[in-house]
């Protein structure tokens, strides 16, 4: 009796609690360039930021949301595998795959202007304040310091107890670190103070991909927040389309599954 009344108690604790999935509405598309494979995004002043992956292939560009159109370009060498950006200063800071280094650029020009080396793989990165948050495909993310570029903390990711792997492009929105889950159709909602998953965005349907070239590999990847407007952008490697969406509170979800007599 005591097994099962203990059993019960952790079930209904906060840490083994439910973790709410948030749904979406799409509130606007833009045009993407279906030969970026998309590694990093972030918005600022008006534009994106992209950085694209693939050997041979690989850039950082700065994008005009409403066309859709490359503005501004800087290549990397054939053999550089790209990932992801953020922008700290007048510097945007890049990172690369498998080279165990990062470009840091004159976020203007986008001319490269230095390298710095970091340990294992290179995923994505965002910011908030002066520090920066960098995936590597594990459970941990990386805290770093965004003037010195040298690491100054962990945040172990996990939800319901357990790791979660494949944490890959971030943004930091309203408090929380969003992260794409690499292959599939979740965002992760985590809270950086404690790195518990917090909230799941499921994504399902937002694109058909069965109908892109490489379904296997073009999947979602990419999250900007306009802080000052309040939206929220999402796209894919080599989607044809960015999206702005809307979160759908779990509850309103019930409400309309219910309605459809689900």
């Amino acid at each position: 009796m005591l097994a099962v009344l203990s059993i019960l108690l952790l079930a209904s604790s906060p840490l083994y609690a439910a973790i709410p999935v948030y749904g979406f509405k799409v509130v606007h598309r833009y045009p993407h360039d279906s030969n970026a494979f998309t590694e990093g995004l972030f918005y600022r002043d008006g534009f994106l930021y992209e950085s694209t992956g693939m050997e041979g292939a690989s850039s950082v560009r700065k994008v005009a949301l409403r066309s859709g159109k490359v503005v501004q370009q800087s290549w990397l060498p054939p053999k550089i595998f790209g990932e992801g950006i953020v922008a700290w200063k007048d510097r945007l800071i890049q990172l690369t795959w498998r080279q165990h280094m990062g470009l840091v650029y004159d976020l203007h020009t986008l001319k490269p202007v230095r390298l710095f080396r970091y340990p294992g793989e290179g995923w994505a990165l965002t910011r908030h304040g002066d520090r920066l948050y960098m995936s590597d495909g594990t459970p941990n993310l990386r805290v770093l310091d965004a003037d010195t570029l040298r690491q100054i903390g962990t945040i172990h990711v996990t939800a319901d107890g357990q790791p979660v792997h494949n944490l890959n492009e971030l943004e930091w929105v309203d408090g929380q670190l969003f992260a794409n889950i690499w292959q599939s159709t979740r965002i992760a909602r985590i809270d950086p103070a404690t790195g518990h998953v917090v909230g799941w965005i499921e994504l399902k349907g937002l694109l058909d991909v069965s109908k892109l070239p490489n379904p296997e590999d073009d999947v979602l990847n990419g999250i900007a927040w306009d802080a000052e407007h309040r939206r929220l952008f999402v796209t894919g490697k080599c989607w044809p389309t960015l999206f702005q969406i809307r979160l759908v509170p779990p509850r309103q979800r019930r409400v309309a599954a219910l309605r459809l007599g689900r």
